[in-house]
C-alpha cells in the first residue's frame, strides 16, 4: 500500500456507489449526478497533493469491504455511468458502514488517527442523512470539518439546505465551494 505523507487532511466520499432504489431515489439520482464532477475535481486535487481519500459506503448486505461487489450489486441502468466515473480506485481506502455515520461500526475512526488527520473534507449522498451524521460524529471526535456544499447531495434541496446550515451552525464546519480556497 502506497504511504500517504503525515497529514491534517482527508477526503470522505460518503455513499456514493448506489443504487437509488428506494422512495425518492429517482431524485437523490438527478441531484448526485451534479456533485460528481465537483468531487472528481477535488479528489484529484487532494490525491496530487498526498492527501488519503477514504470512501465509505453501505453495504448493501454484502458485509465485504469489496467495493467491485458492492458496484455490481448497485449497477442498474440509471446509476452505471455515475458509478464507473466515481468509484474507488486500488489505492484508495474503501470501508463499509451498517449505519447513516460513517463513524458507526467501523474503523474510519482508528484510521483517520493513524493517518494523523485533523480535518475532514466530507462529500457524498445524503447530505441530511448519511453526510449529516458523519460530520456530527467528526465534530463529537474533535475533527475540523470542512463539506463542500457542491460536493453534497439530498434528495430535496430544501433538506440539503437545511443539513448545510446544521453543519454550520451547529457543528462549526467550514461550508463553501469545493473551488475556494
Amino acid at each position: 500500500m502506497k504511504r500517504h505523507k503525515s497529514t491534517s487532511f482527508a477526503l470522505l466520499i460518503i455513499d456514493m456507489i448506489n443504487d437509488f432504489q428506494f422512495k425518492h431515489g429517482d431524485m437523490l439520482l438527478e441531484h448526485t449526478k451534479l456533485i460528481i464532477d465537483p468531487i472528481l475535481t477535488l479528489k484529484k486535487q487532494m490525491k496530487e497533493q498526498g492527501f488519503p481519500i477514504i470512501y465509505v459506503n453501505d453495504h448493501y448486505d454484502l458485509w465485504q469491504a469489496d467495493f467491485d461487489k458492492i458496484i455490481d450489486r448497485c449497477k442498474n441502468d440509471g446509476n452505471a455511468s455515475l458509478i464507473e466515473r466515481i468509484k474507488p480506485q486500488q489505492d484508495e481506502f474503501f470501508l463499509i458502514k451498517p449505519k447513516h455515520s460513517a463513524f458507526y461500526g467501523t474503523a474510519l475512526n482508528t484510521l483517520l488517527k493513524r493517518l494523523k488527520v485533523e480535518t475532514l473534507i466530507i462529500t457524498g449522498i445524503a447530505g441530511n442523512i448519511c453526510v449529516l451524521f458523519t460530520a456530527n460524529d467528526a465534530y463529537m471526535r474533535e475533527y475540523q470539518l470542512w463539506i463542500p456544499e457542491d460536493c453534497i447531495a439530498s434528495a430535496s434541496e430544501a433538506d440539503n439546505n437545511y443539513a448545510l446550515k446544521m453543519m454550520d451552525h451547529v457543528l462549526k464546519a467550514s461550508i463553501r465551494k469545493s473551488g475556494d480556497k
